[in-house]
């Protein structure tokens, strides 16, 4: 049914199908609980990857792992596949990578926290206004004192270095003040509790990885185990944020290539926008508008329609809606509001519809060739070739052992950064203290030794270093220590 230049989606009485080359102008499928959202996610994406196309997918319940092996010739399929006509219809795994944050059931993923930006880092936070000035200010220190920011821990260093500092920086950047670090700090303690200090460090994920074909020309299905992820939702919407920003900043120009260079589905999309300041909605908008015109196509999945705000809305081109449920005024709204978002069909009471659709079922309407919307149609989704469901923890396994990124980024590394440096710097300070201290006991034994008891006071060197090691925890804090007794001493 799938042409050279384009996706089959199913059938309404004729075939409905996605123009490759207008992929890229993004999509929305919607639906509640149980219609059928991940199995239509699951046939696009082998669709793109069948043509080349790579692919990136969060995996919020664990089904979406299937399609890395192929499907079994069940009744129902094959019924389906038979009433709209497929008859090609067969069963293939498809090219997968799986991905993990915090690196149990896929390759680890990792940023640093420069890559990540203030930005993002004080959305994923949660911080006020006050605290991302302060964050921002990090930032522009880091910036120009030549300070990697790679992991938690350097950021927390460089926090404490900027409270022992704060009378000192304050003519150039304004006051930074200790309960605004502290209230910092504790944030980065929450998000370390919650596995997000994995996140963060290297080697950091390179976007070439996540665009590969197979040797004949199949494109990765990218996989991203998010059932635990999506425990912290915040960690879950900022991480898929930053890797549309990175692929914005990162590809080049290349206006509407024949087919998408990339399709990113952001399932559980609402997360993205639930109490968003302006500034990152605004941020979303501009992403969403602009990536097109690197070959990205993104491809929203939510259950309501309402979740999506206007602006980025308007941007979203090709739909899929299942069926939605109106049992309350705000449900028919969700109802009226999907409905409204068509191109509508004088042979379609598409409001009745949405309400009556099966499982399976959707209505689509998808761009047509001058970029017009297509009439909605109702549609019986095609069945996937992949399996329907997960793949065993056994299969999951070897798939990662073949992965053609297996062992770049499995192991941390950990080097030379603002931790480091910081520490380092105290060190230096403090042997520069104590050979003052010691030249001045020389100097004034002869009267007395006064300088004893002024040597035995805690110096600000003396407090940084405690406050670092409180700030990094008891294990790196042992190994600061460790260093001050040497380890770091180059």
């Amino acid at each position: 049914m799938a042409t050279a230049d384009t996706l089959f989606i199913g059938a309404s009485g004729k075939p409905e199908v996605l123009q490759l080359r207008l992929a890229n102008r993004h999509g929305l499928i919607t639906g509640a609980t149980g219609t059928g959202k991940t199995v239509t996610l699951q046939i696009l994406a082998e669709g793109f990857s069948a043509v080349g196309v790579p692919v990136f997918a969060a995996d919020v319940k664990g089904d979406l792992s299937g399609i890395a092996a192929a499907g079994e010739p069940k009744p129902a399929l094959l019924e389906r596949a038979t009433r709209i006509g497929l008859d090609d219809y067969g069963f293939e795994a498809f090219p997968t990578v799986f991905w993990d944050l915090f690196g149990e059931s896929g390759h680890p993923v990792r940023t640093t926290i420069s890559e990540m930006g203030p930005l993002l880092l004080s959305r994923l936070l949660g911080l006020t206004e006050a605290q991302e000035g302060a964050l921002n200010i990090a930032f522009r220190i880091a910036d120009e004192e030549g300070l990697a920011l790679l992991d938690l821990k350097d950021l927390r260093a460089l926090l404490v270095d900027m409270a022992e500092r704060a009378s000192d920086l304050r003519t150039e950047y304004g006051s930074i003040t200790s309960p605004t670090i502290g209230a910092i700090q504790r944030r980065l303690l929450v998000l370390e509790e919650q596995g997000g200090d994995r996140f963060f460090g290297e080697p950091a994920l390179q976007i070439s990885d996540i665009m590969r074909t197979t040797r004949d020309g199949r494109g990765y299905v990218n996989i991203l185990a998010a059932d635990r992820l999506m425990r912290s939702p915040q960690l879950y919407a900022t991480f898929l944020l930053w890797l549309l920003s990175e692929l914005f900043e990162e590809l080049p120009e290349v206006g509407d290539p024949e087919k998408p260079r990339l399709v990113f589905f952001f399932d559980e999309a609402h997360v993205l926008f639930d109490e968003a300041p302006r500034a990152l909605v605004e941020k979303v908008e501009q992403v969403v508008r602009l990536i097109r015109s690197k070959g990205v196509g993104v491809y929203f999945v939510t259950q309501n329609p309402l979740d999506i705000p206007d602006e980025v809305l308007g941007q979203l081109g090709n739909r899929i809606q299942h069926a939605l449920r109106a049992f309350t005024p705000r449900d028919q709204k969700a109802v009226k509001t999907a409905a409204d978002t068509f191109r509508q069909n004088p042979d379609l009471n598409t409001v009745e519809a949405i309400t009556q659709l099966g499982v399976g079922e959707a209505l689509v309407s998808t761009l047509e060739a001058k970029g017009t919307p297509s009439m909605v149609q109702r549609t019986l989704i095609r069945p996937p070739s992949s399996r329907l469901g997960p793949i065993t923890a056994e299969e999951r396994l070897q798939v990662i052992r073949n992965s053609p990124i297996f062992g770049i980024y499995d192991t941390a590394v950990d080097r030379e950064s603002a931790y480091e440096i910081l520490a380092r710097r105290a060190q230096e300070k403090a042997d520069a203290e104590a050979r003052a201290a010691d030249a001045g006991r020389t100097g004034t034994s002869r009267d007395g030794g006064s300088s004893r008891r002024s040597s035995s006071r805690e110096t600000a060197t003396d407090r940084f270093l405690k406050n670092l090691a409180s700030a990094v925890g008891r294990q790196i804090g042992h190994a600061l220590v460790r260093g001050i007794l040497g380890g770091l001493k180059r």
